[in-house]
């Protein structure tokens, strides 16, 4: 078990979002405040941290030809926990995220996992490797937040700071004049474009180092 080789592909060499360009629905849906991001983020974490501790404890008892089955039954009771807590205790969040919450049952990054690494691996590493892939997601979906928040409304904190709005919950903290704000990027074409740029910046940051080598020779 290596964990800083598991840290780095988390945030950087296998990012979930830039890299293996998973979960892309949930990414571009619910980018358009902090809060959004951040409770995405936490909640996905949790999951896929559970998800592939059971799994990794299983796997030997799990027959090969249900596997994907098993794999989303045991998903989908750590989503329905989650989103029965998040509807408890933050009701703003799940009014906010919708339907995205219990869709976490099909999202990619937590079925990809899975299958690739915890069905083949211990539970110690699985345990690690849910909470570095959480993170670079969670990582990913706050830096679009920011930029979709900030460039698309002149907020940043959407629904974690700032005054309430009529809904009744924080509206962000408004740093640039109404007027100039490009609010297409609050639309789903803005998380295309925004997307788009972080994965081509992760490419270009990915191959330099191969570049560098290879010029060097």
């Amino acid at each position: 078990m290596n964990l800083k080789k598991q840290f780095m592909e988390g945030l950087l060499t296998q990012n979930p979002v830039l890299v293996q360009v998973l979960g892309m629905c949930s990414t571009m849906a619910i980018t358009t405040s902090f809060f959004n991001g951040l409770g995405m983020g936490l909640a996905v974490t949790v999951i896929l941290t559970l998800s592939n501790v059971i799994i990794a404890a299983i796997r030997k008892i799990i027959p090969d030809k249900i596997r994907i089955a098993m794999f989303i039954v045991v998903i989908a009771g750590f989503v329905t926990c989650v989103d029965l807590l998040i509807q408890a205790f933050v009701p703003a969040l799940s009014s906010s995220l919708g339907v995205f919450i219990p869709l976490i049952v099909v999202n990619c990054i937590i079925l990809g996992r899975a299958e690739a690494f915890s069905y083949k691996n211990g539970v110690g590493a699985s345990f690690f490797d849910g909470i570095f892939q959480g993170i670079g997601y969670t990582l990913v979906l706050l830096v679009m937040c920011i930029i979709r928040e900030f460039l698309g409304a002149g907020t940043f904190g959407g629904g974690v700071l700032g005054p309430a709005t009529a809904a009744g919950t924080p509206g962000g903290i408004q740093i640039l004049p109404s007027q100039f704000p490009a609010g297409m990027l609050t639309l789903p074409v803005g998380g295309f474009l925004v997307l788009g740029c972080l994965i081509a910046l992760m490419q270009w940051a990915l191959s330099r180092p191969k570049k560098n080598k290879e010029e060097s020779k």
